[in-house]
C-alpha cells in the first residue's frame, strides 16, 4: 500500500531545510535525491511504503542534536531509524518527514569488565556488542532473530527480546543508561553504568517508547560472563496443542531453561528446505536449551525429558556436541528468512500467559480456516511471546486486507486471554488502531500526556503507536 507523494509545499520546505542542515552536517550525511530516499521508504513491514522528504545520517550525538534543533525550529517531523528491521512499521516515514538514521554511530565507547558494562553508540548492531566482548568470555544477552543486522537503537525503541530472554530478560532488563536527545536538541543523560538509578524510572519509560520521546544516541548495556556450557534438546510432537501443554508443564515444574522455542509444521518444512538443520518432520517442534555446569545441565535436562515423555513426543533428541547444537539453532535463527523464500507474510507479536498456549494455538488454526490464509507459528514459547506468520500474496488484490483483518483478530485474542498486543516488535503503525482493545481511553490519555511533556509538538515519529485520530488531533492543537 503506497502512501501519498510529497506536494509542492513539502518540496519548498525541503529546499530550505537542506540549506540549514548543510551548515551542520557534511554533504554525504544528507540524502535528498528522490531516488536515493526510496531506500528509506519502508522498514521490514514492507506492505507500507512512503519516501521521506529526506534522510540524514549523523555521526555523533552533537550532529543529532543539531538536526533535531533545526527540525524543531522549522516544525519538521522526524522519524528515528536504526537498521530498518522493524516488523511493525516503527520506522515508516511520512512524506513531510526527515528520516534520522543512526547507522553511522556504531562505535564502542567504553568497556568496564569489572562492573560488567559496555557503552556503545546506538547504531551498533546487536550481535556486534557480544562480538566486542567475546575475547574476555562475556556476552550481551538479548538476541533478536535479526541480531546480525538490528541496531541497539531499535532494540531500545521496541524493548526487543530474543530466544534467550526467558532466562535473561528483554532489553529493559539489560539496559543501564542512555544518552537521549530531545526534539528541541537538548541532550540529557538517563541512568548510567549501574542498575536502578535513583529518582523517577525514566529509563523504563524510554525503553519501549518507540522513538516517541527522544532519540537515543548512546547506551550503557549490561554484559554477562558466558556460562560454562549450554545444551539444547529437540522435542517433536504430533500436535500443536500438546507441544503447548508441554511448555506450560516445564515452566510449572520450576525449571528455568535459557530458551524454549516453538515451531510448527509449515515453519519446520520451510526451514528444513532452507537451512537443512536436520529437523524431524512433525506437527510441532520445541527447542529447549539449558546452561550451566555439566552437572546442572544434566539435572535440568533430566527433568525436562521426563516432562516431555509424559506428552508422548514423536522425537526427543539431545545435542551430542557443539556442532549439533549449532545446527539446532541454525534452523530456528533461519526461520523468518526461510518463510520469506516461499511467500509474503505478516509477522505478528502478541504475548499471552503460558497456560493459554494450547487454546490460542487451536483458535489460530480455526481462524486460519475462517480467513482462508495459512499460518506458520514460530515463537518464544517460554515467555508466551507468539510470532504467528500469516502467509498471503501481496500481488493478489484483497489479500493484504484479509491478512490485516486476520492479524487483528489474533492480537485481540491475545488480549482477551490476558496477554498484550506486543512483546518485542512494538506497536508502530501495525497495531496503533488496536490500542483501544488493550487500553481504556483514560490509559491512552495518560500515555499521550507523557509524550506531550517530552515532545509538545508531536514531531517525533508521527502517526505511530497511538490511534491515528488522537495523534492528528494532538499535532494540530
Amino acid at each position: 500500500m503506497d502512501m501519498p507523494v510529497p506536494d509542492a509545499t513539502v518540496l519548498a520546505r525541503k529546499s530550505q531545510l537542506v540549506k540549514r542542515l548543510q551548515q551542520v552536517l557534511p554533504g554525504d550525511a544528507i540524502v535528498s535525491d528522490e531516488i536515493e530516499t526510496r531506500a528509506y521508504e519502508c522498514d521490514a513491514l514492507t506492505a507500507y511504503k512512503c519516501p521521506p522528504m529526506l534522510a540524514v545520517l549523523p555521526s555523533s550525538t552533537q550532529e543529532v542534536s543539531d538536526i533535531l534543533r533545526i527540525c524543531f525550529e522549522m516544525g519538521v517531523p522526524v522519524v528515528p531509524r536504526g537498521s530498518g528491521t522493524s516488523l511493525a512499521g516503527g520506522a515508516l516515514p511520512t512524506a513531510d518527514c526527515v528520516i534520522l538514521g543512526v547507522a553511522r554511530m556504531n562505535r564502542v565507547l567504553e568497556t568496564d569488565y569489572d562492573n560488567r558494562v559496555i557503552r556503545v553508540e546506538a547504531g551498533r548492531t546487536n550481535l556486534s556488542v557480544s562480538g566486542a566482548v567475546a575475547e574476555r568470555d562475556f556476552f550481551y544477552a538479548p538476541d533478536p532473530s535479526s541480531q546480525l543486522a538490528c541496531a541497539i537503537a531499535g532494540n531500545i525503541a521496541m524493548n526487543s527480546g530474543g530466544a534467550h530472554c526467558l532466562k535473561y530478560g528483554v532489553t529493559t532488563n539489560n539496559l543501564l543508561g542512555v544518552t537521549l536527545v530531545l526534539m528541541d536538541g537538548t541532550v540529557t543523560e538517563i541512568g548510567g553504568g549501574y542498575l536502578d538509578a535513583g529518582g523517577l524510572d525514566l529509563l523504563g519509560l524510554i525503553c519501549g517508547s518507540e522513538g516517541q520521546l527522544g532519540v537515543v544516541t548512546e547506551a550503557s548495556l549490561r554484559i554477562l560472563p558466558k556460562p560454562e556450557g549450554a545444551r539444547p534438546v529437540l522435542i517433536g510432537f504430533d500436535n500443536n496443542e500438546v507441544a503447548g501443554a508441554c511448555v506450560s508443564d516445564i515452566i510449572r515444574a520450576g525449571v528455568l531453561p535459557v530458551a524454549i522455542e516453538f515451531m510448527d509444521r509449515p515453519c519446520i518444512e520451510a526451514t528444513e528446505a532452507f537451512a537443512k538443520a536436520g529437523y524431524p518432520m512433525c506437527e510441532a517442534l520445541l527447542i529447549v536449551e539449558v546452561e550451566g555446569s555439566e552437572a546442572e545441565i544434566d539435572a535440568q535436562l533430566k527433568v525436562i525429558k521426563e516432562i516431555a515423555g509424559r506428552h508422548n513426543p514423536v522425537e526427543l533428541r539431545e545435542a551430542a556436541d557443539e556442532d549439533e547444537a549449532a545446527r539446532i539453532w541454525l534452523g530456528r535463527k533461519s526461520a523468518f528468512g526461510a518463510m520469506g523464500q516461499i511467500n509474503d507474510y505478516m509477522c505478528l507479536d502478541g504475548t499471552i500467559p503460558i497456560t493459554e498456549l494450547p487454546f490460542v494455538l487451536r483458535r489460530i488454526s480455526e481462524m486460519s480456516q475462517e480467513f482462508g490464509l495459512d499460518v506458520a507459528n514460530v515463537f518464544h514459547a517460554g515467555d508466551g511471546n507468539m510470532h504467528p506468520l500469516i502467509l498471503f500474496d501481496a500481488n493478489k488484490p484483497g489479500d493484504l486486507e484479509i491478512c490485516e483483518a486476520f492479524g487483528a483478530e489474533i492480537l485481540k485474542l491475545c488480549v482477551e486471554v490476558g496477554g498484550c498486543l506486543t512483546g518485542e516488535h512494538g506497536v508502530g503503525v501495525e497495531k496503533r488502531d488496536l490500542m483501544v482493545f488493550q487500553y481504556s481511553e483514560a490509559d491512552l490519555e495518560v500515555q499521550m500526556g507523557i509524550k506531550d511533556v517530552f515532545d509538545p509538538g508531536w514531531l517525533l515519529n508521527p502517526a505511530k503507536v497511538f490511534p491515528l485520530a488522537a495523534t492528528e488531533g494532538r499535532r494540530s492543537s
